[in-house]
């Protein structure tokens, strides 16, 4: 028998899963990593090991169906079973956790809502119809549905927050800013980037603009900005503040479709003496069509928003025809690339 043949005389022989297999099971693997973060599984497992029964009590689940969801989530790597029957956080588990730098709870929170759960099972006609799963879902555009309820708007913001930890600091390594000047974040969310931005150059001053209730729980009101950041509240279709020497939009014009970029960049333009640079900080395709971490995310424009994932040489289409010259594009150590123009 060859070595390769799984002997099926073996209980613990068997054939690996196949891809196949594992993109049908997807939903399931989103569905009880939510249940574990729900119930606070991985805050519980924070001081070490403890069994299921330790674990059922603590969280008011049954110890069961726990150790069940428990074992598959092991199997992904993001829980650990001990042979004694206890189980703990994996490293790659431990960003579950509510309490630690970086969580990532509001994210798996977030994908995993009836939002995104929705919208993906709309994926079909979409295909059919070029409709989102989420406009046929919910009946109204993902950003007008997000301004008429306040609990998922905070959700939506606190994960994009959660998300973009640590990112910052990589984004922020990769350019050179000036040592000084007015930097403008063109829905620049709860202001991490641009807090980070301020705090590694204290010779610049800043400007955090974004939707009324989304910059009204904002990131700059600590010590060391004190006096050097501003807030503002706006909608990016209608103006942006003026006077800037250097703006950015980080992860915004994948959120659109070619007509609606036009608008926010022609905006964003008038905003802008000449000089003044850009900086687009999204995800940047390859142009032969190779695989790329970011075609996922395009997916999830797909079947939420009318955006999409672009190539470089559709972001410089879209900068030209609003009044930008595209100066380079500089890789990140973070999935983003950052495109730097130029008003002209």
């Amino acid at each position: 028998m060859s070595a390769a043949t799984p002997d099926a005389t073996t209980p613990n022989s068997h054939r690996p899963a196949s891809p196949l297999h594992d993109l049908m099971y997807g939903h399931i693997h989103a569905s009880a990593l939510r249940a574990v973060v729900v119930h606070g599984i991985p805050d519980l497992l924070a001081d070490g090991p403890l069994t299921v029964d330790e674990l059922a009590a603590r969280s008011g689940t049954r110890p069961d169906p726990l150790h069940r969801v428990l074992r598959l989530l092991a199997m992904r790597g993001l829980f650990r079973r001990h042979a004694e029957g206890t189980y703990a956080l994996a490293d790659s588990g431990e960003a579950l956790r509510a309490d630690v730098p970086g969580s990532q709870r509001p994210a798996v929170l977030l994908f995993t809502d009836e939002m995104f759960r929705r919208s993906a099972e709309g994926i079909e006609d979409t295909l059919r119809t070029g409709r989102t799963g989420f406009d046929a879902a919910f009946g109204l555009p993902f950003f007008e549905h997000l301004g008429s309820a306040p609990d998922e708007s905070r959700l939506f913001d606190t994960a994009m927050s959660s998300l973009t930890s640590g990112v910052n600091e990589k984004i922020i390594g990769s350019f050179g800013f000036p040592d000084a000047g007015t930097v403008v974040d063109v829905a620049g969310g709860r202001g991490g980037l641009l807090r980070e931005v301020l705090t590694r150059n204290p010779g610049l001053t800043g400007v955090l603009f974004d939707r009324p209730e989304t910059v009204t729980d904002h990131l700059l009101d600590t010590e060391d900005l004190k006096n050097r950041g501003r807030v503002q509240g706006g909608d990016i279709f209608t103006a942006v503040p003026e006077g800037g020497d250097l703006y950015l939009l980080k992860n915004i014009l994948h959120d659109w479709p070619d007509e609606d970029c036009l608008r926010i960049l022609t905006g964003v333009r008038r905003a802008m003496a000449p000089g003044a640079r850009l900086l687009v900080i999204d995800a940047v395709l390859p142009e032969d069509g190779t695989p790329h971490p970011a075609v996922a995310p395009d997916i999830v424009m797909l079947m939420t928003l009318q955006g999409r994932e672009r190539t470089a040489g559709e972001f410089e289409d879209l900068l030209n025809r609003s009044g930008f010259r595209l100066h380079r594009v500089l890789p990140t150590p973070a999935l983003t690339s950052i495109l730097e123009a130029e008003a002209v």
